[in-house]
């Protein structure tokens, strides 16, 4: 295995880890304030794998077909995950989390016709300031709930927190539906149905 495809791999494993370990303190009645200094580090490492599968695929003149599908893939998967763990714990409003599986899906859909008619979709800037801007907003969830667990009184600013967090959801959102006009707009030629059978 190619060492960025590694850290593709890494980055899909760890995201159900972090969403059973996010709720495991609720199930277990204990460790709610020892989860903080595991969920954090888990949190910056799997996203930070995002960049290191990129830069070795680059340093080694790995960048291959299959790395250009199964890195956008990884990301979606591990993005819906740690966002699905942000809905349940009430920071992500379900509609929106909503728009984002439709647009992620409708992105694979168009990849999927693409790679029909023998085009390869790799992520374009927009779909990347997406990520970003998906792991900003869930970061930010990430630092009011450790707040929260490690004890320290955030009622005074809870409320301005929040709606903080909800306006970098949104942001995301509009971002992310803004990127999927914009593949529409760039690859139309080839998702026009192919006359080969």
């Amino acid at each position: 295995m190619k060492i960025a495809d590694f850290f593709t791999t890494i980055r899909i494993i760890l995201a159900p880890i972090f969403f059973a370990l996010f709720f495991l303190p609720s199930y277990c009645g204990f460790g709610r304030e020892a989860s903080v200094f595991i969920l954090l580090p888990l949190f910056i490492f799997m996203e930070f794998t995002d960049f290191l599968d990129g830069f070795y695929a680059r340093k080694n003149n790995a960048v291959s077909d299959f790395g250009k599908i199964f890195d956008p893939f990884a990301d979606v998967l591990a993005n819906l995950t740690v966002l699905l763990v942000f809905v349940v714990a009430g920071y992500l409003p379900a509609f929106l989390y909503l728009i984002i599986i439709y647009r992620e899906m409708g992105i694979m859909f168009v990849r999927l016709l693409a790679a029909r008619n023998g085009t390869v979709i790799a992520a374009r800037k927009g779909g990347k300031t997406k990520t970003v801007l998906y792991i900003i907003a869930a970061g930010f969830s990430l630092f009011i709930e450790s707040g929260k667990r490690l004890g320290f009184d955030l009622s005074p600013f809870l409320d301005a927190l929040v709606l903080v967090n909800l306006g970098l959801y949104v942001l995301a959102v509009i971002m992310s539906v803004v990127s999927f006009v914009d593949y529409l707009y760039h690859f139309a030629s080839v998702l026009k149905p192919s006359n080969h059978t």
